[in-house]
């Protein structure tokens, strides 16, 4: 009789175990298995915190593509794959990274894509292996997608506000500039009347400074690696930090309506008061 009891605790306790572990193999909670996220944030020693994918592929932005459109196609695309999630519903993302800033556009061959701030997401055919970024400054044109962008840059043709098209050297004609933007591609103008280091535009009056209002910034943080930080600072105007470049303080031009990609104000009032700035801006007068 006793032994009949034993056998038969010993089957309840057998079953019981079986029981417990079935359900914690059943569990996510007690055994999950990790799920990479879309698009997630990785460390390079060089060129900081970029975007990569979920393999951890790198990221990229064009330059051309500063009005939110995708401008790489042909043999480009074959070289800079389109990055595309179809259902940004489900996208995951790393922790850093807000769900608003990404979106999707429809290609010219009504394929989507997926933007980060606006900039068309991309890969380069040449990184081979997660972490690579062989892209970066390729024909100063393709660089590595980051979340902080102080500058970026633009190639597009310039057209002013009287609706003509300007040069790099500002005389009327077609031919695509290289520009400064901020990092959500909105273009930043000089004021001709400036000297190194001195805003002579701001008045702290609303309505005149609104028409070319400060870039304001409290520090410089991401830039492509082909700019030199030690040409940026920044200066006091009335209570707000405003970043210069080379001594030029920056600004916008309010009828640009803070779009992507617009460039109205080289030609207010006439061209060269307002000029665009890039890498090759000469120092402000002292």
């Amino acid at each position: 009789m006793k032994l009949f009891q034993f056998t038969r605790m010993l089957f309840l306790l057998g079953l019981i175990m079986s029981i417990a572990i079935s359900c914690s193999d059943d569990d996510p909670e007690t055994d999950p298995t990790p799920v990479a996220n879309d698009i997630q944030l990785k460390d390079n020693a060089t060129l900081g915190r970029i975007l990569t994918d979920k393999d951890g592929k790198t990221l990229y932005f064009f330059s051309k593509d500063a009005n939110g459109n995708s401008n790489c196609s042909g043999n480009c695309e074959s070289n800079w794959p389109v990055f595309a999630v179809s259902d940004l519903s489900k996208l995951k993302i790393d922790g850093d990274l807000t769900a608003g800033d990404f979106a999707n556009i429809t290609r010219a061959d009504g394929k989507p894509q997926t933007t980060y701030k606006g900039w068309p997401l991309y890969y380069f055919a040449n990184d081979a292996a997660a972490g690579e970024t062989k892209g970066e400054n390729v024909g100063g044109i393709w660089f590595v997608a980051k979340t902080d962008y102080t500058i970026m840059l633009a190639n597009a043709q310039l057209v002013g506000n009287d609706g003509k098209s300007y040069k790099p050297d500002l005389t009327e004609g077609t031919g695509e500039t290289q520009f400064f933007v901020d990092g959500m591609g909105r273009t930043l103008y000089a004021f001709a009347r400036d000297s190194s280091g001195i805003n002579n535009w701001t008045t702290n009056d609303p309505q005149k400074d609104g028409t070319w209002p400060i870039y304001e910034v409290s520090e410089v943080k991401g830039l492509p690696s082909n700019l030199d930080k030690t040409t940026f600072a920044t200066i006091d105007v009335f209570g707000k930090k405003q970043l210069t470049y080379k001594g030029w303080p920056l600004y916008y031009f309010g009828p640009d309506e803070m779009k992507r990609g617009m460039t109205k104000g080289v030609s207010v009032p006439r061209p060269g008061v307002w000029p665009i700035v890039n890498k090759d801006s000469p120092n402000a007068p002292k």
